[in-house]
């Protein structure tokens, strides 16, 4: 079983050339720092089992860091999916190679077999726990037409930017606080939320991002433009990162609880 990731990986293989991120350091930390505070006990100590002295939130970003390995190259078409507005996943030309739907539910399914080899088992795990925050970020729920926002290119506070990277960080790290500052203030979910989010099923998750583009994509540029857009786009932000931590522990409770 050890082997049988790299040779998945040696089957998708693609060449891919999209910034895709996710969430950015910080939040996709806060994803997995809002899923470990919702893990049931048994889920809890398996998945501290399988990583050791590390957390969710530690190895949020793994998949991300391991772009600097070509071993890893067909992974990169996982970070995001493609649905055409007005259209269902199911309805698009999928893509044969792997996105992001098709790998959360291939982990999802090597791990509830169980009988892994343990580094495959964490490696697994790591890529599950970058998946889930990646489909809660909209601007990885593409439209097809601007690579997620990677060519919408404007000006941030000064810099040169583009909408995509303005979702994944700019927004989170111009708040200046700390994953757990951030996991302390949006970790308030309801019941009747728990319920709801965690009953969604994966695909769910990216169609209910394609209901944020509009209001993404409506902006005006020009002077402090950036205040208004940030302060519009906040709670929604805010939401979809305890959307991704909620969604994330629904599914370790299932594999493991």
């Amino acid at each position: 079983m050890k082997y049988y990731l790299t040779f998945t990986l040696i089957v998708f293989t693609f060449f891919f050339s999209v910034e895709c991120k996710g969430w950015g350091l910080l939040g996709h930390r806060v994803v997995g720092e809002v899923a470990s505070k919702h893990l049931n006990e048994t889920a809890r100590h398996k998945v501290q089992s399988v990583l050791g002295n590390r957390t969710l939130a530690e190895v949020s970003n793994w998949m991300d860091e391991i772009k600097s390995d070509k071993k890893y190259d067909s992974l990169k078409p996982w970070h995001y999916v493609t649905i055409p507005d007005g259209m269902k996943y199911s309805e698009t030309n999928i893509n044969p190679k792997g996105d992001v739907i098709f790998g959360i539910n291939f982990v999802v399914e090597q791990l509830k077999k169980g009988e892994l080899d343990p580094q495959l088992e964490k490696e697994y795990l790591m890529i599950l726990v970058h998946l889930v925050g990646d489909v809660h970020q909209p601007l990885h729920v593409g439209n097809g037409k601007d690579r997620g926002g990677n060519d919408v290119k404007v000006s941030w506070f000064g810099e040169n930017s583009n909408l995509h990277k303005i979702w994944d960080s700019e927004i989170i790290d111009g708040k200046k606080y700390s994953y757990t500052e951030l996991t302390a203030i949006i970790n308030h979910p309801t019941h009747e939320e728990l319920v709801e989010w965690q009953s969604d099923s994966v695909e769910d998750w990216a169609h209910q991002c394609m209901v944020f583009r509009d209001d993404i994509y409506n902006y005006e540029t020009g002077y402090a433009w950036e205040y208004k857009y940030q302060y519009a786009q906040w709670g929604t932000l805010k939401k979809q990162l305890l959307k991704g931590g909620v969604r994330l522990a629904g599914v370790l409770n299932d594999i493991y609880g």
